[in-house]
């Protein structure tokens, strides 16, 4: 092989390389890691995977802490006045600023915690998120939407759709900030297994 065609390699190589780390630059941009201090934090002390709680923000509230949704739910998490208010006794936080992004991550992780606890299920905790354990509940115990205890499809188009959403999120953070592009192994939500209960082939 000539020495023209070896710096011509070579230059290809690094043309590569730097537009490979610009793209993933730019896609980390559209996928940032705000308010990191605080998801650090609260996900270790809840024991849930942090690229998680990045991605249920993002899906929220796109990381605006002062957005209130039409059913009330508030902040950067999008917390409900009922997730504020058993968080409150639960946790004795006493008077809070629910917009307070410290507070409302600290929220937003401890129910994440909640509903695995409670579910075990990636599939599962994300609906749950979005459209109540109680109605979680209900679908699993209906024959019209689940089977054997497997969720095979949700009712609510909007909690449908938050799923698919917030679990395209999550591998994205997987892929931009995990060298192998997995949840982080170290935490309850890498054991999540949600392939065989809820089937996204309908949509």
């Amino acid at each position: 092989m000539s020495k023209k065609i070896l710096i011509f390699i070579s230059i290809l190589l690094i043309l590569f390389s730097i537009l490979f780390v610009e793209s993933k630059g730019i896609k980390k941009l559209i996928y940032p890691k705000k308010y990191s201090f605080y998801v650090e934090k609260y996900s270790n002390e809840y024991d849930i995977d942090e690229n998680l709680v990045y991605s249920v923000m993002k899906a929220e509230s796109k990381f605006e802490k002062d957005v209130v949704s039409q059913k009330g739910a508030k902040g950067l998490m999008q917390i409900s006045d009922i997730t504020r208010n058993w968080a409150i006794e639960e946790l004795d936080l006493g008077n809070i600023d629910i917009f307070d992004p410290e507070t409302n991550i600290k929220i937003g992780c401890w129910y994440l915690n909640k509903l695995y606890k409670q579910f075990g299920d990636l599939d599962l905790v994300i609906a749950a998120y979005n459209g109540g354990s109680g109605n979680v509940r209900q679908w699993l115990n209906n024959d019209d939407y689940s089977e054997n205890g497997r969720l095979l499809n949700i009712p609510f188009p909007e909690t449908s759709n938050y799923v698919v959403k917030v679990k395209k999120y999550y591998e994205k953070y997987n892929m931009l900030y995990n060298e192998d592009g997995k949840t982080n192994e170290d935490k309850k939500t890498s054991s999540y297994s949600s392939s065989n209960v809820y089937d996204f082939s309908w949509m």
